[in-house]
C-alpha cells in the first residue's frame, strides 16, 4: 500500500471530505448550541453543550486541515482550483480562529453555565466563515472536480471497495493535471 494513501486517502475516497462534514457538523451543533443557551433554552446545559462542542470541534479540525493541507499541496498553483482552493483554506482557518476566540473567551461563561453575548457573536461569524468556507469547498469538488474520479459505468462492488483498484488509480492520476480550462 502506498504511504500517500494514509494522508490523501485512497483512489476516489479521499479522507479530507468526510473529515470536513464532521467538523462542519460539530461545529454547527455547538453554533445551534449557542443561540440555545441565549434563548434561554435549558441554559446551564446548553452552555455546556456548546463549549464542549467548540472543544471537540478544535481537536477534529487537527486532522481536518492537515488532510485539506495535503490535498491543497498538490494543486497547481495559480490556476482557477488553486485559487478556490486557496479560499477555502483561508475561509475554514478564519473560521477556526473565531471558535478558538469563542472558546478561549466563553469558558469563564460556560464555568458560569451560561454564553456570553461577545462568546456568541464569535461563534456566529465563525459559523458565517464555515459557512463560506463549506460552499468554496464544495466548489473544488462539484465545479473543479478536484479528486472526482468520474467512473460512472464502474460495479458498484467495485466503486466501493475500500482498495485501490487499478482504474481508480488510472483516473485519479489522469485528474493530476490542470484541466483545460484552468490551463
Amino acid at each position: 500500500m502506498k504511504l500517500n494513501y494514509l494522508v490523501k486517502g485512497l483512489p476516489g475516497h479521499p479522507l479530507h471530505p468526510p473529515l470536513t462534514d464532521a467538523t462542519i457538523g460539530i461545529y454547527t451543533g455547538a453554533t445551534a448550541f449557542g443561540v440555545l443557551s441565549a434563548l434561554g433554552v435549558s441554559e446551564g446545559n446548553t452552555a455546556a453543550a456548546w463549549w464542549l462542542a467548540l472543544l471537540v470541534g478544535l481537536v477534529v479540525t487537527g486532522p481536518t486541515a492537515l488532510t485539506g493541507f495535503i490535498d491543497w499541496l498538490g494543486i497547481t498553483w495559480g490556476t482557477p482550483l488553486w485559487r478556490t482552493a486557496t479560499a477555502h483554506m483561508l475561509s475554514m482557518l478564519t473560521a477556526t480562529v473565531f471558535f478558538l476566540l469563542a472558546a478561549i473567551f466563553g469558558h469563564g461563561g460556560y464555568v458560569d453555565e451560561e454564553v456570553t453575548s461577545g462568546s456568541l457573536v464569535l461563534t456566529l461569524v465563525g459559523f458565517g466563515f464555515l459557512t463560506l468556507g463549506g460552499w468554496l469547498g464544495g466548489t473544488v469538488v462539484f465545479v473543479h472536480g478536484m479528486r472526482v474520479l468520474n467512473l460512472v459505468d464502474e460495479p458498484a462492488r467495485r466503486a466501493g471497495a475500500p482498495v485501490p483498484h487499478p482504474e481508480k488509480e488510472a483516473a485519479e492520476g489522469s485528474r493530476s493535471g490542470p484541466s483545460e480550462i484552468e490551463r
